[in-house]
């Protein structure tokens, strides 16, 4: 049995484990909402590449830490991201934070614990989505200059239909939760206090089924957008790279600015 203490130390994820049931709560390294920077782009694929490798999970809830799940992006981490080598370790990073996460082969349950503005791929790309009342989401790669080509461009077009994921990956566009469940991207609206209960319940209906069904009903449920992101994930970071490259100055004030 893999005990949790074995796995690396990470310094934006706390891990909890009771009956084969993994949660995973992000934070900002001090308990807060989740920064996304340079530590989470980071640790992350590493996380879920030794979630990955437990047989001992069964079933993976994935929360946020406060009162969202991540709202924020600080790039002050990325000093060289306008150079070759600079953007060589976020594209290298990017490709695994995905690609790691899909390989994770039992259910995920996602509770986003309010906003989800930075990186909101995460949690929509898990098997059950559950949302707050006052869970908000977007992405503003392309407004902050940048092409949205670290998986974006593949998972929103995915879930939103092709012409509605460009509109909201070219416009900024915020959906609320009432939004979010409308459109499917989410499958539960809930109270705050209800969230993460929520996300056990369904979780222990889960662990009843074997942990060959677990395993196998989540590679069947996601091997088609596993494949568009092997196909196209890395075309997409480099034309991401260039756009990083020519609007470097300008991402953090845009960020600091939200």
């Amino acid at each position: 049995m893999t005990n949790l203490s074995a796995y690396r130390t990470y310094t934006r994820a706390r891990l909890a484990r009771t009956d084969g049931i993994l949660e995973v709560t992000l934070h900002d390294g001090s308990g807060g909402s989740l920064v996304w920077d340079e530590a989470a782009h980071r640790e992350l694929p590493d996380l879920w590449m030794e979630i990955a490798a437990d047989r001992e999970n069964l079933v993976v809830v994935l929360t946020g830490s406060g009162a969202d799940f991540c709202a924020v992006t600080d790039v002050s981490g990325w000093k060289d991201m306008g150079t070759p080598a600079g953007w060589d370790k976020i594209y290298w990073e990017a490709k695994r934070l995905l690609l790691n996460l899909l390989d994770i082969e039992v259910p995920i349950i996602a509770a986003i614990n309010g906003r989800a503005l930075a990186h909101p791929e995460l949690a929509v790309l898990s098997d059950i989505v559950l949302a707050t009342e006052d869970t908000k989401i977007s992405d503003d790669h392309f407004a902050g200059g940048i092409v949205p080509g670290d998986g974006c461009h593949i998972v929103w077009p995915t879930l939103l239909g092709r012409n509605r994921g460009r509109y909201f990956l070219m416009t900024g566009q915020e959906l609320d939760a009432a939004e979010l469940l409308r459109l499917g991207v989410v499958n539960e609206v809930l109270p705050s206090a209800r969230l993460l209960e929520r996300a056990h319940e369904l979780a222990q209906t889960f662990i009843q089924k074997s942990d060959v069904a677990l395993r196998y009903t989540r590679v069947a449920l996601n091997q088609d957008i596993r494949s568009s992101l092997v196909a196209h994930l890395s075309h997409g970071l480099a034309l991401e790279g260039a756009s990083a490259a020519a609007a470097f100055n300008t991402l953090q004030t845009h960020w600091e600015n939200r």
